[in-house]
């Protein structure tokens, strides 16, 4: 029976590092860590040109969040899977309160291997600048507003009706 080649990695994506870890599509396999890595697109590219080398194809997991989205975008525009999962869905052992990040991604890579997480929608660039035009007006409106209260508070004190 031929053994599927597929590599599963986890990343646990931070603002100045990614820790990135990977597991075999084999039964029992341990996952490996590769350490941590500079948020930079050259540095992500230099760190999965090895695994590239050993298998294909590569599918990609991190935890999403507000620094995940290019990744996401940069990563299946050069034809790889990628997916993004809410940290929330991720099940967790009751006992296990130890978190680092070599262990995060660790457990993401044998998780999705496993299929046990559900991967979230990563907006669309023009989708994710509506949103944030609109939660922008909105914080102008909710600005404008205290702004408003606070002149009239000034001018009650003052009795200038």
């Amino acid at each position: 029976m031929a053994q599927s080649r597929t590599r599963y990695v986890g990343m646990d994506v931070h603002k100045a590092s990614i820790a990135v870890a990977y597991g075999a599509q084999d039964y029992g396999a341990e996952g490996i860590s590769l350490g941590t890595v500079g948020t930079r697109q050259c540095d992500i590219d230099t760190r999965i040109r090895p695994l590239q080398a050993k298998s294909q194809p590569l599918v990609f997991v991190y935890e999403a969040g507000p620094c995940g989205y290019w990744l996401y975008r940069s990563l299946t525009t050069t034809g790889h899977g990628c997916r993004g999962v809410a940290p929330s869905l991720i099940p967790k052992k009751s006992g296990a309160r130890v978190k680092t990040d070599r262990r995060d991604a660790l457990q993401v890579a044998r998780l999705m291997r496993s299929g046990d997480l559900t991967p979230v929608y990563v907006p669309a660039v023009h989708d994710e600048a509506m949103r944030d035009l609109s939660r922008a007006r909105e914080a102008t409106r909710h600005d404008r507003k205290t702004a408003t209260f606070r002149l009239k508070a000034l001018l009650l004190r003052h009795d200038r009706r």
